[in-house]
C-alpha cells in the first residue's frame, strides 16, 4: 500500500502506513491514532477495499494497540463512504470484540453501538444482526459476552421473525454454562428490557430475571438487582407484586453479603420504580433488616440512603413510619461498632430534621447529632459539623452551641494534623452559622492558635481561613478583633511566626482595604526590615511587593521604597535578590500559597 502513489505529497502517509508494521509498538499506537489521517489520504474507496482488510487482517496485536483501534473504528462512517458503506466496518470490529483483553472488548462493542445507528433498517438485518448472531453463538466465552450488548441497540429496528430470533439468542446467554457470559447477560437484562414489548417483558425477561436472581453466582444474582429496577418501571402496578417482589424480597435476604449491599445502595431506586404502596408494606421491613445487617458494609451502604429513603416515603404517613421503623435503626447504628457506618450515617443524619420538622428533631435527632459530635472517630464529627447547615434552618444552630464547641476543640487540637487542617477549612462556614458574637465569644481564639501550628500546611491554611473571614465578617470585624493579633505576633521569639505575621498581612490587605493597610499593617512591616533572620527580612521584601498595588503613592515613595533600597544593598544575597526583584516589580509572586523558606517547611 505504501508504494501505490508516486505523490511525494502521499509520502508521510506512506509512512504512517509502513508504522503500522513496524515492530515497534509504540510507533504502531502513534499510526493507528493516525488512522483517519490515513483514511482521508487514502480516499473512501481505498479504505474500503485496502486498508479495513488490512487492518482485520492485523488483529493480533498488543491490547494498547488494539484498544486505540477499536475506539477510532467507531468514529470511521464518513471516512468509508457514509451510512451507505458503514457496514464495511463490522469485519475488524467484530474480530476486536473476540479478544481476551476486556477492555478492548468494551471498546469494539462500544462502537458497534455506535455505528449501529447509522446502518438502515434493511442493512441492520442483512449485515448487523448476524454478525451478533455470530458472536452470541460464538465457541469462546469472549464473544458470547460482547454479543450481550448489542441486542438491545439492533432489536427496535428490525422485524417482527429476527425480534424472535434476538429474543431466542438472549435467552440462551442467560442459561450459558460461563459465569462470565451470564454476568454480562445479567448487566444488559435491564437495558434489554426497555426496548421489548410489554407483552415480551412479562413473558421472557421475567423469567430470565427470576433464573439470574437465584443463579449460583453471587456476581450474577447482584447484577441481576440492578436489572429489577428497569423491569420494576416497566410493569404495570399490578403486576409488580406477583412478578418482582418476590424476586426482590430473596435478594434482600440472600446468603451473599454482596447481593444484599447491591440492594441497599440501588434501594432508593427501588423504591421509586415500586411505589408508595409496595414501598410502605415490603420496603420499610427490608430496609429496617439492611440497616441491622451482620455485614458492615451492608450496614454502611443503607446508612447512606436513609435520608433519601424518609424524603421519598408516602408524605400522608411518612412521619409515622419513621419514628416507628426507621428512627430506632438510626439510634442503633449512632453507636455501630463499625466507624465507616458511623461516618456514613453521619454523612446524612442531619437531613432528617428537615424532613421531621422542629419538634421532633430537638427531642429525637438532637441527642443523636450530640452523641454523634462526641464520637471517637473524627470522620463522624467532621461530617456533623460540615451538614449543620440542614439543622440550623430547622432549630438554629444555638441549640447544638453547647455540644458542638467542645467537639470543635477536639478537632481542633487532634493529634493527627490532617484532621485539624479538616476542620479548619470548615471554619468559614461555621462562622457563618454560628454569627459572628457566637464566634467570637468561642472560636476566635482557636484560630488564631492555628496560626503558631508546628505544622506548616495547619498555619498555611489558618492564615486562608482569616482571610475568608474577613470576607465574611467585614473589615471593621477584622480592625477590631483580627488585625490587632495577628500583628502581635511580629513580636514573637519564635522566627516562623514571626513570618507567619507576614504571611497573614499579605492575605489581609486586600480584604482589610487601604486604609488598614497602610495605617495599621504598613509599619509592621517596615519595623520587621530589621529583623535579625534572613528569612524574615526578604518575605518583608516580598510582603511589600505583594501589599504595593494596595498602598498610595505617597506611602511607596516615602516610606516602602527606602525599606527595599536598604534591603537590596544587605549581606544576605537572598534578601537582595528579593528586595532588587520587588524594586523592578517584574515578579508577581504569590507566596501565599507556596512560600519560600530557604530552610525548611516546618
Amino acid at each position: 500500500m505504501a508504494g501505490a502513489d508516486g505523490d511525494d505529497s502521499l509520502y508521510p502517509i506512506a509512512v504512517l502506513i509502513d508504522e503500522l508494521r513496524n515492530e515497534d509498538v509504540q510507533l504502531r499506537l502513534n499510526s493507528i491514532k493516525k488512522l483517519s489521517t490515513i483514511a482521508l489520504a487514502l480516499g473512501v474507496e481505498r479504505t474500503r477495499t485496502e486498508l479495513l482488510p488490512f487492518l482485520t487482517d492485523t488483529i493480533y496485536d498488543e491490547d494498547e494497540v488494539l484498544l486505540a483501534l477499536a475506539e477510532q473504528l467507531g468514529n470511521f462512517t464518513m471516512l468509508v463512504g457514509g451510512p451507505e458503506y458503514v457496514h464495511c466496518l463490522l469485519p475488524p470490529l467484530e474480530s476486536l470484540a473476540t479478544v481476551e483483553e476486556t477492555v478492548v472488548r468494551d471498546k469494539a462493542v462500544e462502537s458497534l453501538r455506535k455505528i449501529s445507528q447509522e446502518h438502515s433498517p434493511v442493512d441492520l438485518e442483512v449485515h448487523f444482526e448476524p454478525l451478533v448472531k455470530r458472536l452470541a453463538s460464538g465457541d469462546w466465552f469472549t464473544s458470547r459476552t460482547s454479543a450481550c450488548g448489542l441486542f438491545s441497540v439492533c432489536y427496535p429496528r428490525v422485524s417482527s421473525t429476527v425480534k424472535a430470533e434476538i429474543r431466542q439468542h438472549f435467552r440462551t446467554l442467560c442459561s450459558d454454562d460461563t459465569p462470565m457470559v451470564r454476568r454480562a447477560a445479567a448487566s444488559k437484562l435491564g437495558e434489554f428490557a426497555k426496548v421489548l414489548e410489554l407483552e415480551y417483558v412479562k413473558s421472557d425477561i421475567i423469567s430470565l430475571f427470576t433464573a439470574l436472581a437465584s443463579d449460583e453466582q453471587d456476581s450474577v444474582r447482584l447484577l441481576a438487582v440492578e436489572a429489577c429496577v428497569s423491569i420494576a418501571t416497566l410493569l404495570p402496578q399490578e403486576d409488580l407484586e406477583t412478578l418482582v417482589m418476590p424476586t426482590l424480597r430473596q435478594a434482600a435476604e440472600d446468603k451473599s453479603w454482596r447481593v444484599r449491599y447491591m440492594v441497599a445502595d440501588k434501594f432508593s431506586e427501588l423504591q421509586k420504580a415500586v411505589g408508595p404502596e409496595i414501598t410502605k408494606n415490603d420496603l420499610v421491613p427490608a430496609f429496617q433488616n439492611l440497616l441491622k445487617d451482620c455485614e458492615a458494609e451492608v450496614r454502611a451502604a443503607a446508612a447512606n440512603k436513609v435520608k433519601e429513603f424518609c424524603e421519598n416515603l408516602p408524605e400522608d404517613n411518612r412521619e409515622q413510619i419513621i419514628m416507628t421503623h426507621i428512627l430506632p435503626c438510626v439510634k442503633e447504628l449512632v453507636s455501630d461498632t463499625n466507624q465507616h457506618v458511623k461516618s456514613a450515617l453521619a454523612s446524612v443524619i442531619m437531613g432528617l430534621s428537615t424532613i421531621l420538622g422542629k419538634d421532633n428533631t430537638i427531642e429525637h435527632l438532637l441527642p443523636l447529632f450530640l452523641a454523634q459530635l462526641k464520637d471517637e472517630c473524627p470522620e463522624v464529627r467532621l461530617n456533623i459539623i460540615s451538614n449543620l447547615d440542614c439543622v440550623n434552618e430547622v432549630i438554629g444552630i444555638r441549640q447544638l452551641s453547647q455540644s458542638l464547641l467542645p467537639a470543635i476543640v477536639e478537632l481542633a487540637e487532634d493529634a493527627k494534623w490532617r484532621v485539624r487542617l479538616a476542620i479548619i477549612e470548615y471554619m468559614p462556614l461555621l462562622a457563618g452559622q454560628l454569627g459572628v458574637e457566637f464566634f467570637d465569644e468561642k472560636l476566635n481564639t482557636l484560630c488564631m492558635a492555628w496560626l503558631i501550628d508546628h505544622v506548616y500546611a495547619i498555619r498555611e491554611a489558618a492564615t486562608c481561613n482569616l482571610m475568608k473571614l474577613v470576607e465574611k465578617f467585614g473589615a471593621e470585624w477584622a480592625q477590631n478583633t483580627i488585625v490587632p493579633k495577628v500583628l502581635g505576633m511580629a513580636n514573637d521569639p519564635n522566627y516562623l511566626h514571626r513570618m507567619t505575621t507576614l504571611f497573614c498581612i499579605n492575605a489581609l490587605s486586600k480584604a482589610c482595604g487601604q486604609e488598614i493597610t497602610t495605617k495599621q499593617m504598613l509599619p509592621v512591616v517596615l519595623k520587621m526590615s530589621n529583623d535579625q533572620v534572613a528569612n524574615v527580612r526578604f518575605n518583608v521584601a516580598k510582603s511589600l511587593q505583594k501589599i504595593g498595588p494596595i498602598l498610595d503613592s505617597n506611602a511607596l515613595q516615602t516610606e516602602v521604597k527606602p525599606v527595599l533600597e536598604k534591603l537590596a544593598s544587605d549581606t544576605d544575597m537572598d534578601v537582595k535578590y528579593f528586595a532588587q526583584e520587588a524594586i523592578s516589580g517584574k515578579l508577581s509572586y504569590h507566596w501565599v500559597l507556596k512560600p519560600f523558606n530557604r530552610l525548611s517547611y516546618i
